[in-house]
C-alpha cells in the first residue's frame, strides 16, 4: 500500500482521499464514522448524559479490525499521568494502525472548554470569564497554549468553544458560554478558535444550534425560538468563528427547534452550514446525540433509522462511542434502507480531515516529541492574566476597596477556603475527580483566603465558613456574625459549586429555578450586613445572581466567573489593590430573582413599561464594570453623518486616564435602530475596544462601522440593510451613553449575504 496514491503527501488531499475511498469496503468506510470510549462503560461514573444507559464497551480487537474514526477522551475520563497517558495513547494508535488493512490511525479528541480536561493540566478561567475580559487577543493566546498542550499529548481535536448565546441565566451551562451578546460571543469565540487552530488542533464549535434557548432554561428542553431569533442571535457567532477563526468542525446540538432535532436538521447542518456558509469540515454528534433521535426525540424506531436521519442531515461522526453508525448501519446499507452515498459523503469528509492532519502519511508517528508538561509556569502565568482581566468590580460606593493593608478582616463564606470554588464544570477536578475520591487535583489552586493572607501579610485575617453552598444548615451563622462584628471589614465569599447533572449549583444539568443565591447564602449575607461592619461581597459563580436585595447595603461587590487555578491570587490582588479591576459584565446582573428570563437584547415591548407591574431592568447592565482609576472621554466625532447602505463610517473618541494609577477602559459601541421593518433590540453591541492607559495617558479609538453591521433578518426571511436613521452610541456599558452619532443610511434596501462584514474593525492611536 505504500505506493498507493492515497499515501503520497505530494498529491492534493482530495485526490488522495478519493483513491483511498475507492479501495475501502463498506464496513471500513463506516468504521471511520464513529469513535470509541474505552473505559467509560456503564459501571463508571457518568461524565455525559445517559452514559450508563448508552455506553456499551465493544470488543476492542473486533472493533479496530476495520479501522477506527476517533478515540474518545483518553485523558478526560480518569486521572492519568500526562506522560503515561501520551505513551498509552501512542500505543493504542499503533495498535489501531496495525489492525486495519490501510494502517489509518484514529483521530483523538478531548474537551478543552477551560483548558485541556486532563489530570494535571492548567485550569483556565471559564468562557464566561473570557467574555468578561473583553480581550480577544488574550483569549487567542490562551487558545494557542491549550492547543499546544493537546498537541503535545497526541490529541488532534478539541471540543470547544461553546458559542451558545445566553438567553436565560437560569440555564446550568451559562458558565460555558461567553455571554448574552452575539457580537461578544462571536468575536471572543473566534479568537479562541484562531488560537486553538494555530496549534494544529481541530476546533469544534458547539452547540449548533439553539441549545441555550431551551424552554424554561432546562437542559435538553425543546427550543421555541423563532426563525428570526435563530438567524440574528443564535447563528452569527458560529458564522464569525468559521469565517474568521477557521474552525474545522461543528458539533450538532442535543436540542430540537420547532420539532426538528439538530442532529436530523438538514436545513441547518447542510443548508445553512455548508451551502450558505461554505463549510467543508466535519460535523460531529454531541455525545449520544444520534442515539437520542431514537430514545429521546422518538424520530426513529431503531438504530439504523437514527443513523439514516443523521447522515441525511449531515452528521459525519458519531460520538462518543459506536451505537448507530456500526453494524446497524452496515446492515441497513446492504438491505437498501440507507444509500451508500451517504456513508461515502461522511467518510470523505472524515478522511480528508485525517489527511490534512498528516494521519495518512507514511511517516506518521504517534510518539510524543518530548516530555508532556500540562501545567507549566507559562500556562499558569497566562491563566493569571486572564483571571485578573476578568474580575469585575460591580460596586464600590465609598471606596472601601482596595482594603487597608493593616485592616482586621473577617473572611466568611463557603467559597473562601475551597480550591474547587475557582473551577467550572468542565475542569478536570470538577468534571472527573468526583468519581475518584482521594485523588489529588494534580494542580495547585490557591484559595481566596490563602491568597488574601499572602497579599496582605500585615492584616489580621480570620475565617469562618458560615454555611455550605447549597444545604439549608444555618447553624454556622452565629460564628460568622461574631467574626464580622469584631472586624474592620467583612469579606463574604459566596457563590456556586460546579458539577454535573444536579451534583452542583452550576454546570451541565444544574439548572436553577430562580436566580437567588444558592442555599442559605443570601440569609448569611443579610446577617453579616446587619452587624454594621462594612461587607465586601465576592462572588465566585457560573451565572449572574439577583443582587437587588442588597442594593445600597454593601461596601463593595466583586464578581468573578469561575476564574481558574489562579483565580484566588487574582481576586486577592483586586481586593488588596495590586490589580486594578478591568472586567466588564458579559451578562446582566438581575435585580430580582424570579422566573423572568431577560437579557439586554430586548425590543421595546421587552423593556420596563406602564403596562406591566414587573420591571425587568437589571441592577447592573451588560458591559458594566468599575475601576480604581478614572477616565475622561473627549473629542467625539460629529453628531450627524451619512453613508450608503453599503458604506461605512468611522466613529471616534479620545480616552484619557485622569486618575493616579494604570488602568484599562473598555470602550463599547452600541447600535440603536429607531425604525425598522421588524422590531429590533433597543441597543446591541456592534464594537468594543479594551484600552490600557498609564496615568495621564490618552489614546484615540476609531471604530470602522460598516452598514452591514446594522443588517437583520427582514420580513421576507433574508438578511437586509435598510435605509434610514441609525444611532451609534458610545458608552462604558449597554445602559450608559457618552456620545451619540446619528448616522443616516441612504440608498436602496440591500441584501447582506454570507460575504457581509461581520466585525467592526478598531484602531488605537496615541494622543499627545
Amino acid at each position: 500500500m505504500t505506493s498507493a496514491a492515497w499515501r503520497d503527501p505530494a498529491l492534493p488531499a482530495a485526490e488522495r482521499v478519493e483513491d483511498l475511498l475507492s479501495r475501502m469496503t463498506l464496513r471500513e468506510k463506516t468504521a471511520q464514522l464513529y469513535g470509541v470510549w474505552v473505559g467509560a462503560g456503564p459501571d463508571g461514573g457518568e461524565v455525559a448524559p445517559l452514559q450508563s444507559e448508552m455506553s456499551a464497551v465493544p470488543d476492542w480487537d473486533e472493533l479496530i479490525a476495520h479501522g477506527l474514526g476517533q478515540l474518545t477522551r483518553s485523558f478526560g475520563t480518569a486521572p492519568v499521568d500526562p506522560g503515561q497517558g501520551a505513551r498509552a495513547l501512542a500505543a493504542a494508535q499503533r495498535r489501531i494502525a496495525a489492525a486495519g488493512r490501510f494502517g489509518i490511525p484514529a483521530l483523538a479528541h478531548e474537551e478543552c472548554l477551560a483548558g485541556f480536561t486532563a489530570w494535571g493540566a492548567t485550569a483556565y478561567p471559564v468562557p464566561l470569564a473570557w467574555g468578561a475580559s473583553f480581550d480577544p487577543e488574550l483569549v487567542a493566546e490562551v487558545g494557542a497554549r491549550i492547543g499546544g498542550d493537546l498537541r503535545a499529548a497526541g490529541v488532534h481535536q478539541g471540543l470547544a468553544p461553546v458559542l451558545d448565546v445566553v438567553r436565560d441565566a437560569r440555564w446550568g451551562r451559562v458558565e460555558e458560554t461567553i455571554g448574552e451578546d452575539p457580537y461578544l460571543v462571536g468575536t471572543v469565540g473566534a479568537a479562541y478558535v484562531r488560537g486553538l487552530e494555530s496549534a494544529g488542533i481541530v476546533a469544534t464549535l458547539k452547540h449548533f444550534a439553539g441549545y441555550a434557548a431551551s424552554a424554561g432554561a432546562r437542559n435538553l428542553a425543546p427550543v421555541r425560538a423563532g426563525a428570526r431569533e435563530l438567524a440574528d442571535v443564535t447563528l452569527p457567532p458560529f458564522e464569525l468563528a468559521l469565517r474568521e477563526g477557521g474552525a474545522r468542525s461543528v458539533m450538532a446540538a442535543y436540542t430540537e427547534t420547532d420539532g426538528v432535532p439538530a442532529s436530523a436538521d438538514a436545513r441547518l447542518l447542510t443548508g445553512v452550514l455548508r451551502e450558505e456558509w461554505g463549510f467543508t469540515g466535519t460535523v460531529v454528534a454531541d455525545y449520544f446525540g444520534i442515539g437520542f433521535l431514537r430514545t429521546q426525540h422518538r424520530l426513529a424506531e431503531d438504530r439504523a433509522g437514527a443513523a439514516r436521519l443523521a447522515l441525511e442531515a449531515g452528521v459525519d461522526v458519531e460520538l462518543p462511542t459506536v451505537d448507530c453508525y456500526g453494524t446497524s448501519l452496515v446492515d441497513a446499507v446492504e438491505a437498501g434502507r440507507v444509500p451508500e452515498a451517504l456513508v461515502d459523503r461522511a467518510a470523505r469528509r472524515v478522511l480528508l480531515q485525517k489527511c490534512e492532519l498528516g494521519l495518512l502519511d507514511p511517516d506518521w508517528d504517534p510518539e510524543p516529541a518530548g516530555p508532556v508538561v500540562l501545567d507549566p509556569p507559562e500556562g499558569r502565568a497566562l491563566a493569571r492574566r486572564l483571571a485578573e482581566e476578568s474580575v469585575i468590580l460591580l460596586e464600590n460606593p465609598a471606596d472601601l476597596l482596595p482594603l487597608a493593608p493593616g485592616a482586621r478582616i473577617a473572611v466568611v463564606g463557603p467559597r473562601a477556603a475551597d480550591p474547587l470554588a475557582m473551577l467550572g464544570c468542565y475542569s478536570f477536578p470538577a468534571h472527573v475527580l468526583p468519581h475518584h475520591p482521594g485523588v489529588a487535583p494534580g494542580i495547585a489552586i490557591p484559595t481566596v483566603l490563602e491568597a488574601l493572607r499572602a497579599e496582605l501579610p500585615d492584616a489580621e485575617v480570620t475565617f469562618t465558613q458560615g454555611c455550605g453552598v447549597s444545604d439549608p444548615d444555618s447553624s454556622g451563622f452565629a460564628g460568622a456574625v461574631a467574626r464580622a462584628a469584631e472586624a474592620d471589614v467583612c469579606v463574604a465569599v459566596l457563590g456556586d459549586r460546579a458539577g454535573l447533572f444536579g451534583r452542583g449549583t452550576s454546570g451541565e444539568g444544574c439548572d436553577a429555578a430562580d436566580l437567588r443565591l444558592p442555599g442559605v447564602q443570601g440569609d448569611l449575607l443579610d446577617a453579616l450586613v446587619a452587624t454594621g461592619t462594612p461587607v465586601v461581597l465576592v462572588l465566585l459563580t457560573g451565572r449572574p445572581y439577583a443582587l437587588g436585595r442588597w442594593a445600597g447595603r454593601l461596601g463593595a461587590v466583586v464578581q468573578a466567573f469561575f476564574p481558574g487555578e489562579e483565580g484566588g491570587p487574582a481576586l486577592a490582588g483586586v481586593l488588596a489593590g495590586r490589580v486594578n479591576p478591568s472586567g466588564r459584565l458579559p451578562v446582566s446582573v438581575p435585580r430580582t430573582p424570579g422566573g423572568q428570563p431577560w437579557t439586554y437584547l430586548q425590543p421595546p415591548l421587552g423593556l420596563a413599561s406602564e403596562v406591566s407591574s414587573f420591571d425587568p431592568t437589571p441592577l447592573h447592565p451588560f458591559g458594566h464594570g468599575l475601576s480604581y482609576t478614572t477616565f475622561a472621554w473627549t473629542d467625539f466625532g460629529p453628531p450627524e453623518a451619512e453613508t450608503a447602505t453599503d458604506g461605512s463610517y468611522e466613529v471616534t473618541v479620545t480616552v484619557r486616564n485622569t486618575g493616579a494609577r494604570t488602568g484599562a477602559e473598555v470602550v463599547q459601541l452600541y447600535l440603536h435602530d429607531p425604525v425598522a421593518s421588524v422590531t429590533r433590540p433597543d441597543v446591541r453591541l456592534v464594537g468594543y475596544q479594551r484600552v490600557e492607559l498609564a496615568p495621564g495617558e490618552a489614546r484615540r479609538v476609531t471604530f470602522a462601522f460598516h452598514a452591514d453591521l446594522a443588517s437583520f433578518t427582514g420580513l421576507a426571511g433574508v438578511r437586509v440593510v435598510e435605509p434610514g436613521l441609525l444611532e451609534l452610541r458610545l458608552g462604558p456599558s449597554g445602559a450608559e451613553v457618552r456620545h451619540t452619532t446619528r448616522l443616516r443610511l441612504t440608498g436602496p434596501v440591500r441584501e447582506a449575504g454570507p460575504d457581509r462584514v461581520l466585525r467592526c474593525r478598531t484602531s488605537v492611536t496615541p494622543v499627545e
